[in-house]
């Protein structure tokens, strides 16, 4: 009768501690540019941002962050553009 969500939790299903507009910023102050692509993933059961953000300098980073607190996980550059 009230569907799937519940005043004041927006996001019931994963339980995040971040929003998406917090960990853009946090992957945009380790990488300043332009982000192409925003994914939720769970790895090893755990929710992760996974952030593409293309550089001034036309390179491409991946940046990973755990949804639950905010700590960047990982900081990696792309070879390709897939």
């Amino acid at each position: 009768m009230y569907g799937n969500t519940y005043p004041g939790n927006p996001a019931p299903m994963f339980r995040q501690r971040i929003t998406l507009q917090q960990a853009k910023e946090i992957a945009l102050k380790q990488v300043p540019g332009q982000i192409l692509h925003v994914d939720m993933d769970l790895e090893h059961g755990v929710l992760v941002y996974e952030i593409f953000i293309l550089t001034p300098q036309n390179r491409l980073f991946e940046v990973e962050i755990l949804a639950k607190t905010g700590k960047i996980l990982k900081i990696e550059e792309e070879n390709d553009f897939d």
